[in-house]
């Protein structure tokens, strides 16, 4: 009865069940330790370094997937085409509008499927299950990969990431039977899909090259795995033309950045990325380009990346994977060197989220060789653990802005970027007097900055300096002539000053720089209405809402003008739009109340100015709105309570003294009444309704 033997093959299933459940598992424990790493972020905010472009600032993303949105998403923007990467940002923003756990939960899992992904790939290709699982645990939490990953506005590394390491996976399985077209379209399909979330993809034709001699090893010759790589290559050069043409503005020139401090800054590179591999300390969000390059630094560097390029040469036989690995490092780097230089970072740590994985194939096929089973797998887990915390402790200074600019200035020096970013977070804050020292500081690093020489005038302005702020701006402006915030700002501070026509100038300046500039457009409406031109103020409200029909300011500012003019249907639509674009709006519900009531919809009048109230308690305009209707409803006692409580806020609200006075004429309190109006006519001489009532009250006083 126990001496049954297994049947044949039984061996061979359980062996594959086991095989399956290890792997199952160890995708379990790649996604359990991302989380552990990256899962804080679910609690971060934005960041206000592109997060703002990309997302939480930009209409188009704002508004979530629409048709619109997504033709837009075929053209160039912010120096970049990436129209996979904008279609994510916007089904995010339809899924959890702008809260920002929601976005980043969309970069953790895109990357956590990248690092299991990673793994399959690896285990399919070499066969080597603990190998592969601990080079994409690496991958997954070093701290290089929490730039990637922490920051929303780099979701094109952890898309493009994902649709990289799925075109090696079907490439391997098209490689195991080449003739199957169905096998190859798939492989040009991904790839085309990973070009479209980032053009760094440009190099992956010759990573598979790459692949074909380890650990593939492709017995093809030459010639035909090379013509199997044309239509790639085609592709690539393609999307090369496509990126440099959307960012044609932002590659920097020779004269910024010289030819050899550029080829210099390449090499000094290269070796920093495996210095930060094996000692992840000192990392920020951007590192200033040097103005000079010591010699000796860039001798070293290219001596060392020189002197691994002949040892691995050399073992190209006995360990071809160390040949592999470093070529995969180095040509996958090609795209972010800065020989041509895009922005004014000297590198990044998001440059090293794909290229990296070839080097730590090859350290860890060559470490396992080296020490024996039990060594290699105690290594591994102190390196994860390691890794883990480090990682960890990374991503928490991506928590908010300014921990991170606080974060990058400690680990930098001589960083204009770094004070400039933190001076704008200060002063969306209102720490204005912070946020002048930030910008002083970036501009003493960089006297001619002139993005810092603009907000600076903005906090200036915000502080009440009018004329500082105007100097300000027009050095942005010599700096920059094109620059079209500053011509809007130095409108809104000419405007002020009541020089009308020189503001509209400076808003049709930002315009013809920036015809979509709703801002701009809508500055220039107010300046016309001031000018007393209505009827061209409405036609340019209508212009922007063409633009931008979600920008509720315009809806509120053009019912405001319809309302000047008398149409008040047309204005009470404009404010139920504006409510709908922004239900907080307490501006649009207090005008939208005051509309109501002259069109004799007093009860919802009310609603409207009560709800303004709980908006914002210290609206006064609402509070003598109220006060008003409810003295128009014969509640005499409750709207002059609403007249002081709107005077206690501002003593010089003439409507609420009139109305007040008028209040207290229907209970009869004539002296009162009469101190009211003569306060009115103090605080502005030719107001009208309170010389009328005063004059009314004497005579009923008389009588």
């Amino acid at each position: 009865m126990n001496n049954q033997q297994p049947l044949p093959g039984s061996a061979v299933r359980t062996d594959v069940w086991d095989e399956r459940q290890r792997t199952l598992g160890l995708c379990l424990v790649l996604a359990a330790i991302t989380f552990a790493v990256f899962g804080q972020t679910l609690h971060h905010q934005f960041v206000n370094y592109d997060d703002n472009k990309y997302v939480y600032d930009n209409p188009m993303v704002a508004r979530g997937l629409t048709l619109n949105g997504a033709a837009w998403a075929f053209s160039f923007h912010a120096h970049n085409w990436h129209p996979l990467t904008w279609l994510s940002h916007m089904l995010d923003c339809q899924l959890y509008g702008l809260q920002p756990g929601g976005h980043h939960l969309t970069n953790v899992l895109l990357h956590t499927g990248t690092v299991i992904a990673l793994f399959l790939v690896l285990r399919q290709m070499t066969g080597a299950l603990w190998r592969s699982a601990f080079v994409a645990a690496v991958f997954a939490i070093h701290p290089l990969r929490v730039e990637s990953v922490a920051w929303v506005a780099e979701r094109k590394d952890v898309l493009s990431g994902l649709f990289f390491v799925l075109t090696i996976g079907a490439y391997v399985r098209y490689a195991r039977r080449p003739g199957s077209w169905e096998r190859y379209g798939l492989v040009v399909f991904l790839f085309i899909l990973g070009l479209m979330s980032k053009p760094m993809l440009v190099t992956l034709p010759l990573v598979l090259l790459l692949l074909d001699y380890w650990p593939l090893q492709r017995k093809e010759a030459a010639g035909k795995l090379l013509l199997e790589k044309l239509p790639f290559l085609v592709l690539s050069a393609a999307a090369c033309v496509v990126t440099f043409l959307a960012q044609k503005g932002a590659i920097q020139s020779s004269e910024t950045f010289s030819l050899p401090l550029r080829e210099g800054n390449a090499l000094v590179s290269g070796k920093l990325y495996l210095d930060e591999m094996a000692y992840p300390a000192g990392l920020a969000l951007f590192y200033p380009f040097p103005n000079v390059q010591l010699v000796s630094k860039v001798a070293l560097a290219g001596m060392i990346l020189a002197g691994f390029s002949v040892v691995v040469w050399r073992e190209r036989r006995k360990q071809p994977w160390l040949l592999m690995g470093w070529l995969w490092y180095l040509v996958m780097l090609l795209p972010v060197v800065g020989i041509i230089q895009v922005g004014r970072q000297a590198h990044a740590d998001r440059y090293t989220y794909l290229p990296q994985i070839g080097i730590y194939v090859a350290v860890t096929w060559l470490v396992a060789g080296w020490v024996g089973q039990r060594l290699a797998a105690s290594l591994m887990v102190v390196v994860i653990a390691v890794l883990m915390f480090c990682a960890w402790k990374q991503t928490a200074y991506w928590r908010d802005s300014e921990t991170l600019w606080l974060r990058t200035l400690a680990c930098t020096a001589n960083n204009d970027l770094a004070h400039y970013a933190l001076g704008n977070d200060l002063y969306e804050r209102g720490k204005l007097d912070e946020a002048i020292t930030q910008y002083q500081a970036a501009l003493q690093i960089r006297p001619h900055y002139a993005d810092a020489e603009n907000n600076l005038g903005l906090v200036l302005y915000a502080k009440g300096n009018v004329d500082e702020a105007i100097a300000h701006y027009q050095t942005a402006l010599q700096i920059r002539p094109r620059y079209a915030e500053a011509h809007n700002n130095l409108g809104v501070a000419l405007l002020q000053k009541g020089n009308v026509d020189e503001a509209m100038a400076h808003y049709q300046a930002a315009l013809q720089i920036r015809p979509d500039y709703v801002e701009a457009r809508n500055n220039l409406d107010a300046a016309l209405l001031k000018a007393g031109k209505a009827d061209d103020a409405i036609a340019h409200y209508q212009e922007v809402l063409k633009i931008n029909p979600s920008y509720a300011n315009a809806h509120y500012d053009l019912g405001n003008v319809l309302d000047q003019k008398g149409r008040t249907d047309e204005a009470i639509a404009q404010y139920r739009q504006a409510l709908q674009i922004n239900p907080a709006y307490a501006e649009a519900r207090n005008s939208l109340g005051r509309a109501l009531c002259i069109k004799g919809n007093m009860e919802e009048g009310i609603a409207q100015f009560q709800q303004a109230l709980q908006i914002n308690p210290t609206n006064a305009e609402a509070h003598s709105n109220l006060g008003n209707a409810l003295l128009q409803k014969g509640q005499a006692n409750e709207a002059i309570a609403q007249f002081q409580q709107a005077l206690r806020i501002n003593p010089n609200l003439v409507e609420a003294c009139n109305n007040l006075g008028n209040a207290l004429l229907q209970q009869g309190k004539v002296d009162e009444a009469i101190a009211c109006y003569k306060k009115a006519l103090a605080i502005h001489p030719g107001y009208a309704p309170a010389r009328v009532n005063l004059q009314n009250a004497v005579l009923q006083k008389q009588k």
